[in-house]
């Protein structure tokens, strides 16, 4: 049996757009509009959507209703739901990382602004400020997070953020994207605009993972859930080519073991997010056409899914189950 998928797509127009496939191929439409969503993630029927300048949204019923849940900082670059316990979290611009255990009452990890660090962190095309771009909590692990800030560097905590570390050694500066395997205990990914890397120690020490990539400003990042060694990531000739939009110019990569390998995309629009499950893998281009593969990117159909420039994605599987 195929399985039930739902995916919530950020627009650059600011609207949370829901995709799903299902017995009768692919469906689409807005489930929040004019909020100027720019990030979410999603746990089965929760939903979390963090906004430009709005704090953050949250849905318990997979979009069908929104809760406006108001933060200190209103502009939220970066979401997570924890697999571990439930706990949320929101990163903000200016860097700061908030927690919640039920998304109504929040409350300030703020050891982070203590990290040494800190003064030097800075967002090249707004140097005065930077931000929190990734949060990845480890599924199995309640007080072990990695928090990515753009421009900084990656950040650990293992105490569910009483301390947190400075910059992990052999990890990328300019984080995108980090993730943790699902199964395979202590592995964890980055997508950088220094390239990408891998942890196998839960995230303490990291190596660089660049063989066989011709691009190296790495932005979106997703992993097989089945093959700890077989990952995904875009890439782009530098931070001009990738984010134009609908004219963002990029190629997909995958990983087997240590070497990337150029997937044959029909666009060479940039493929500006990246969802794997079970079956399928979809890429969300930048210029908001959804492609789907079912052979781990050799092959490629078009969804008919088209929902103008895209900014990010998510995916909850298995709500009709």
């Amino acid at each position: 049996m195929s399985e039930d998928l739902r995916i919530y797509i950020c627009t650059r127009d600011g609207d949370l757009v829901g995709a799903c496939r299902g017995a009768h191929g692919w469906s689409a439409q807005p489930v929040l509009r004019g909020a100027w969503v720019q990030c979410v993630t999603a746990d089965g029927p929760r939903v979390l959507a963090g906004t430009r300048d709005q704090g953050l949204f949250l849905s318990d019923d997979a979009g069908a209703g929104w809760e406006r849940v108001e933060l200190s900082e209103p502009a939220v670059f970066s979401v997570a739901i924890s697999a571990a316990d439930g706990t949320l979290y929101a990163g903000t611009e200016p860097s700061r990382l908030f927690a919640s255990a039920d998304g109504r009452e929040w409350t300030e990890l703020e050891v982070l602004q203590r990290i040494p660090s800190r003064d030097r962190w800075s967002f090249p095309p707004r140097p005065w400020t930077h931000h929190v771009h990734a949060i990845a909590p480890a599924p199995a692990d309640a007080n072990t997070l990695l928090v990515g800030i753009e421009l900084g560097g990656l950040m650990y905590t293992d105490d569910g953020g009483a301390s947190f570390s400075d910059h992990r050694p052999g990890a990328k500066r300019d984080t995108h994207h980090v993730a943790w395997h699902p199964r395979a205990d202590g592995l964890a990914y980055q997508a950088a605009g220094d390239g990408t890397a891998r942890s196998s120690d839960g995230g303490r020490t990291w190596h660089a993972v660049d063989d066989g990539r011709d691009l190296g400003y790495c932005w979106a990042l997703a992993l097989d859930p089945a093959d700890p060694d077989r990952w995904y990531a875009s890439a782009a000739s530098g931070p001009g080519a990738a984010h134009r939009g609908r004219h963002a110019r990029g190629r997909l990569y995958r990983c087997d073991r240590e070497t990337w390998t150029r997937l044959n995309l029909p666009t060479e629009t940039m493929p500006y997010a990246l969802v794997v499950t079970a079956t399928h893998v979809i890429a969300g281009m930048a210029d908001g056409q959804l492609l789907c593969s079912e052979d781990h990117g050799d092959g490629w159909t078009d969804t008919g899914v088209q929902v103008g420039p895209l900014g990010a994605m998510a995916a909850a599987s298995g709500l009709s189950r």
